[in-house]
């Protein structure tokens, strides 16, 4: 199936209007989720105070657009934002992101949900963006039927939806992956002055998004030698890709520069020692430290002190729940599995389809029977872009794997864009091999005329057969996606029973972030409960959505506690953390919600909270385990 460019860009702002919709009117009903607690305040401190003392951790860019909106939503609505520079988090604490994300949003007399809303619009311009990237790649690389497939595998992943709406940095660093790639690859084909800025400045703009995108510095130095190596050209793209990097590094100095501005040079510096203190390299923190009162060096001192401060996470771990266990420490097919249960099932089988049809082409073959060098630097020549991909993909899906944080799949979205682009492409080979061009080469004559039209019909069959797989897939796809409006946060495919089993599987953000407590709210006010006890997990505030009508829980308090006829709610989160098995390095205690087995929940709101009603007395033998 063709189609014309006018036809094309149509369809493809259908869809990115189409995605905007189902992104916007679904986080309407989302409370605030666990990280945005801390980047929302982060970023409005940043554009108000020019003082990065809150979140370091994470580059500016995204928190100072979330910031921003905030701050011009206020103008424009006649409606101030009160900045609590007095308390304690802001003045005293180290980092006190979290509590001064609590008295910013929910203690002083702000407008907790205008403000929200507000954050996340900028969220949702990086996903139609990196939407608008992921059409026009596969446009330029197969056309524009593949263009519009991948853009409405994009479009409609549960996965981008759920986390484009939020003001967090996942969406955002598969935007800068994807975008820092893509001109990059534009500066390998065309190295003229123009393509190595553009390239050097996304690059720049990248490593202001999200911290893990150093990653592309020894990828873009791997893809430069295959490049110098299959071309036999090598002075231009080493002078070239170290100009990239100094324009990308030279960006981040006066965005660091606007940050530091007010953050006085004393505490920065205190700040950057108390934060590395248990860097274990002291060759790599003590420069940082000292560099942190230094006022030339103050900028890329905050940008390295984020930077060590995500590495040293990334090697202590995050305590998480999988498959029934708990464990500070990563299972190395954390990523593989939770990828298998939550992206939708179609895409799955496109994958397939796509690669078996790969494997089977006569090019592949012949690469490997005679003169294999040769061959191979020419299928890489021809190929590169897709070679490209593909390593970036198997390097991603390599670091994700070995990491030791396993906290959900938004960590593992940079790589989806690269398998919408290379299932469209295949997927659009493949439905032309028995089209209209093979039927054009049959040559009708009177001895074969029969046999010939025996191969038209078969061919037509063929055809036919592969189209309705594909509408019969991309029709289960949009289906999926918007059945499960507006929890898409919870999504789980049909392997596991779909999104009412996920949180037997997996939790955190895969499924529990916080997002439902407005609906619990809701919930409690249609039922009429006076009272209803509370173990939540998430970014919101308990007090700012229930008032009066709740009290605390938490996992290991008496259920003796818990009177004859009452509610309680717990999040997923906490409730599977309760009851899971631990792991032998694990030596907290656990087992304190197995009680609750003897319970069904009346319902589960969004998929990730539990509400029970105990009406009868509470049985708590074996309520602990030990993991000694």
């Amino acid at each position: 199936m063709k189609l014309n460019n006018k036809t094309t860009n149509i369809i493809a702002v259908c869809l990115l209007t189409l995605m905007f919709g189902l992104a916007f009117f679904s986080m309407l009903g989302d409370a605030n989720t666990m990280d945005e607690l801390a980047h929302t305040p982060a970023g409005y401190s940043y554009i108000v105070k020019q003082d990065m003392r809150l979140n370091p951790e994470h580059p500016p860019l995204l928190k100072d657009l979330a910031g921003l909106s905030v701050w011009l939503g206020s103008k424009i609505t006649n409606d101030p934002v009160y900045f609590p520079d007095q308390v304690k988090p802001w003045t005293e604490d180290l980092n006190g992101q979290w509590d001064f994300g609590r008295e910013f949003l929910f203690r002083n007399n702000n407008n907790a949900d205008k403000i929200i809303l507000l954050a996340r619009l900028p969220m949702l311009l990086f996903m139609i963006v990196l939407g608008f990237y992921v059409f026009r790649w596969a446009r330029e690389l197969y056309g524009n039927t593949a263009g519009v497939s991948s853009l409405f595998l994009y479009s409609l992943s549960p996965a981008f939806i759920a986390n484009g709406r939020l003001v967090t940095t996942d969406v955002v660093a598969a935007a800068a992956f994807f975008i820092s790639i893509y001109y990059f690859m534009k500066w390998i084909k065309n190295t003229n002055t123009k393509t190595l800025i553009i390239a050097g400045i996304v690059f720049g703009l990248a490593l202001l998004s999200k911290f893990s995108l150093v990653l592309l510095i020894p990828y873009f130095i791997f893809i430069i030698i295959v490049w110098m190596i299959i071309n036999r050209k090598f002075l231009k793209p080493i002078i070239g890709l170290a100009l990239i990097g100094l324009i990308a590094m030279a960006l981040v100095w006066p965005v660091y520069q606007f940050h530091v501005w007010n953050y006085p040079a004393e505490k920065q510096f205190a700040d950057a020692e108390a934060n590395l203190k248990t860097f274990g390299n002291r060759i790599l923190a003590d420069p940082v430290i000292w560099a942190s009162d230094k006022p030339i060096l103050r900028p890329y001192a905050q940008f390295f002190t984020g930077f060590l401060m995500v590495f040293q996470r990334a090697i202590g771990g995050n305590t998480t729940y999988f498959l029934g266990e708990i464990s500070r420490t990563a299972w190395p097919h954390y990523f593989p599995f939770v990828f298998l249960i939550k992206v939708p099932l179609p895409l799955l089988l496109l994958m397939l389809i796509s690669l078996i049809y790969v494997l089977s082409q006569s090019r592949i073959k012949k690469m490997f029977k005679y003169q294999v060098f040769k061959r191979l630097r020419l299928f890489l020549k021809k190929y590169f872009t897709e070679f490209a991909l593909l390593t970036f993909f198997a390097i991603y899906w390599y670091i994700s794997i070995t990491s030791n944080l396993n906290i959900g799949i938004r960590h593992v979205l940079p790589v989806f864009p690269i398998i919408y682009i290379l299932i469209s492409g295949q997927i659009e080979k493949w439905l032309n091999d028995y089209s209209g061009p093979f039927l054009e080469k049959i040559k009708l004559n009177s001895k074969k005329e029969f046999k010939n039209v025996k191969m038209i019909t078969w061919s037509h069959f063929i055809t036919y057969a592969k189209y309705t797989i594909i509408i019969i897939l991309f029709a289960w796809y949009a289906f999926g996606t918007i059945k499960i409006y507006p929890n898409f946060l919870s999504f789980f495919n049909e392997s596991i029973g779909g999104p009412s089993q996920g949180y037997k599987y997996v939790n955190d953000s895969n499924l529990d972030w916080g997002q439902d407590l407005k609906r619990l709210a809701t919930f409690v006010d249609d039922n009429d409960i006076d009272k209803i006890y509370v173990d939540y997990f998430g970014g919101d505030s308990l007090e700012y959505r229930l008032g009066d009508k709740y009290q605390s829980w938490w996992g290991d308090r008496d259920p003796k506690e818990l009177p004859l006829d009452s509610w309680l709610a717990v999040s997923a989160t906490f409730l599977q953390g309760g009851r899971g098995v631990p792991n032998p390095e694990y030596k907290e205690k656990t087992g304190y919600y197995n009680w609750l087995t003897q319970y069904e929940p009346v319902t589960v709101i969004g998929n990730s909270i539990f509400i029970y009603h105990i009406k009868s007395k509470v049985n708590i033998e074996n309520k602990f385990s030990d993991s000694d």
